[in-house]
C-alpha cells in the first residue's frame, strides 16, 4: 500500500483541531463565575430581619409546609386588628392542603406568640395564624421530612415499640421450635445479617444522641433535608453514612441469605431478621434517650461479634465428609477426629 503524506497531514490536521476543542470545552466547563459581591453587605434592615428569623426558625418566606393536622383556621384580616381587641374574619385550611409562607411579622404586644405567619393555599385563601400553633399542625412539603415526621410521633413509637416486641417473641419462638436458623442464635455462616443489626443498632443510637445534643441541627435538617452525608455537619453526615450502609448491608444480607437457605428456611430467616432490626431500633432509640443505651449498646456489639466469632463463622472444614466445622476436633456429621 502507498503511504500518502497528503492523507497523512489531512488526518494530523483534524486531529490538531479536535484538541483544539477539547481543550477549549474544558476550560470552558471548568469556569466558574462568581457572584458579584461587591455590595453583597448592603442589605436593607428587611434583609438582615429576614436572615436573622431563618438562622433560629429555619425557615423563611417562601418556604413550603403541607397541613398535617385536622384544620387551621386563619384570620383574613393583619394580626394588628386581631391584638387590638377588634372583629376579624376566621377561615380554615385542611388537612393535605399545601401552603406557602407568604409573609412574617412580629407584634410584640401579643401576649400568645409575637410571632405571626401569612400563609396562602391559593391566590383566593391567603390569612395570618400564630407560629407556633401553625408548626404544630404543618410539617415541611419534602418526603424526608414527611417521613421524620412519621417516625417521630410519639403514639406510633409507642404502638410500634409494644407490636414490634409481641411479633419479636411470637416468631423468635416459632422459629426456635422449628430448629430454624435466626440471627444471633442458630445463624448462617455469613457476617451481614450480623453487620445489618449493628448498623440499625449505631443508627438508633447515632438518632438518639443528635435529639439529646443537637436538636437545633437536627431541626435545621428537618426543613431542609437531604441524602448527602457531605453536605451536612458532622454528626448527621456520620447519621446519613451509618443508614446507606444500613441499606447496602441489607441488600447484601438478603442475597446471602438466599444463597445459603432455600424456600422456607430463608422466609422463616428474613421475618427473624426482620423481628432482631426492629427489637433493636426500639430498644437503643428509646434507651439512649436515658443514657443508659450507651452501655447497652457496648454490650450488645461485644455479644454480637463474640456469637459470630465462636459460634457463627466457619473456620474448618471436616477432611473426612468435607461438612463445615466451628473449630477441630470431632465432626458433628460423621464423627471423625480433625486435628
Amino acid at each position: 500500500m502507498e503511504f500518502s503524506w497528503c492523507s497523512f497531514g489531512a488526518r494530523l490536521c483534524r486531529l490538531r483541531s479536535l484538541l483544539v476543542l477539547c481543550v477549549a470545552g474544558l476550560l470552558v466547563s471548568c469556569y466558574h463565575q462568581g457572584p458579584y459581591t461587591s455590595d453583597a453587605w448592603n442589605l436593607t434592615d428587611q434583609q438582615i430581619d429576614s436572615i436573622s428569623f431563618y438562622t433560629t426558625h429555619h425557615y423563611t418566606q417562601n418556604f413550603n409546609f403541607i397541613v398535617r393536622s385536622d384544620s387551621l383556621q386563619l384570620i383574613a384580616q393583619h394580626p394588628t386588628e386581631y391584638v387590638n381587641g377588634l372583629q376579624v374574619d376566621t377561615f380554615c385550611i385542611y388537612n393535605g392542603d399545601r401552603i406557602v409562607v407568604a409573609d412574617i411579622t412580629k407584634m410584640p404586644t401579643d401576649t400568645i406568640d409575637s410571632v405571626w405567619v401569612k400563609v396562602a393555599r391559593d391566590q383566593q385563601t391567603i390569612g395570618w395564624i400564630h407560629e407556633n400553633l401553625m408548626l404544630t399542625g404543618v410539617s415541611p412539603d419534602a418526603p424526608i421530612s414527611q417521613f421524620i415526621d412519621f417516625f417521630s410521633n410519639t403514639h406510633l413509637l409507642i404502638f410500634l415499640a409494644i407490636l414490634v416486641l409481641v411479633f419479636a417473641v411470637f416468631v423468635f419462638r416459632r422459629l426456635m421450635r422449628l430448629g430454624a436458623k435466626i440471627v444471633h442464635f442458630n445463624d448462617i455462616n455469613s457476617f451481614y445479617p450480623t453487620l445489618l443489626c449493628l448498623l440499625v443498632a449505631s443508627s438508633a443510637v447515632l438518632y438518639s444522641s443528635i435529639q439529646l445534643f443537637a436538636p437545633e441541627s437536627w431541626r435545621h435538617y428537618y426543613y431542609h433535608p437531604t441524602l448527602n452525608p457531605f453536605s451536612v455537619p458532622f454528626h448527621l453526615g456520620l447519621f446519613l453514612a451509618s443508614v446507606w450502609m444500613m441499606v447496602i448491608a441489607g441488600i447484601a444480607a438478603v442475597d446471602d441469605v438466599r444463597r445459603h437457605l432455600r424456600g422456607g428456611d430463608a422466609f422463616f430467616y428474613y421475618l427473624g431478621l426482620a423481628g432482631t432490626c426492629g427489637v433493636v431500633y426500639v430498644i437503643f432509640s428509646v434507651s439512649t434517650i436515658y443514657y443508659i443505651g450507651y452501655l447497652l449498646y457496648i454490650a450488645y456489639v461485644l455479644v454480637a461479634v463474640w456469637r459470630y466469632l465462636h459460634h457463627t463463622r466457619i473456620a474448618c472444614i471436616c477432611g473426612n465428609c468435607g461438612s463445615s466445622m466451628h473449630s477441630k476436633g470431632r465432626c458433628p456429621h460423621c464423627g471423625a477426629i480433625n486435628q
